[in-house]
């Protein structure tokens, strides 16, 4: 089998054969992975000087068990509700609701954070997700976009060198032990699923 090859994300091999109960796993993989994100959202360690949330470790983990289809659909449903008003981001109602807060400073997080999904997503469709040295590197690559998408519209907003103090510095540690976990993670629950099965 080539590398490239599609294969099945940790949640989509445990669906059913039947279309029916398919479908409504899979819905029931997206509305609660929704309900994670706003949970890991408004979970915060506090570490130094800033307030660290746990929703990239949270993205990683539903995008390498959803895939690339159900990931990216469990991000979009959750800017969608977002975008609604409903108080799913990390400083909802507090800063703001909506597209208002949405085009804020978060912005571009927001943006990297669908980016992010997708990334692990493809890389869990090709059975990246059962490796962790795999995972990693796809992790880390999410992880960058996130960054990358945050600190361009933070530098738009604030100017690149605010946008690095505030919006990328605090984080870089923080967010690397996040991509460590989740390749850790993931990995892990392939190799109990196989005993298992075994």
């Amino acid at each position: 089998m080539s590398t490239s090859a599609p294969t099945r994300s940790l949640a989509v091999n445990l669906a059913s054969d039947n279309p029916v109960l398919r479908y409504a796993w899979y819905a029931f993989l997206v509305v609660t992975g929704t309900i994670i994100l706003a949970i890991s959202a408004k979970t915060k360690v506090i570490l130094g000087p800033v307030d660290l949330s746990m929703q990239t470790l949270a993205i990683f983990l539903i995008a390498a068990t959803f895939g690339l289809r159900l990931g990216v659909a469990t991000l979009l449903l959750y800017m969608a509700e977002g975008l609604y008003g409903l108080p799913v981001f990390q400083g909802t109602p507090e800063k703001g609701i909506g597209l208002a807060y949405m085009m804020g400073s978060t912005g571009g997080y927001l943006v990297g954070f669908v980016v992010a999904a997708a990334i692990v997503g493809w890389a869990a469709d090709r059975g990246w997700d059962r490796n962790p040295f795999k995972l990693f590197g796809a992790v880390l690559s999410a992880e960058a976009a996130i960054m990358l998408f945050g600190f361009a519209w933070l530098a738009v907003l604030i100017g690149a060198d605010k946008a690095w103090q505030f919006g990328v510095a605090p984080f870089v540690l923080s967010d690397l032990i996040k991509v460590a976990l989740a390749s850790a993670i993931v990995p892990a629950v392939w190799g109990v699923l196989r005993k298992i099965r075994a």
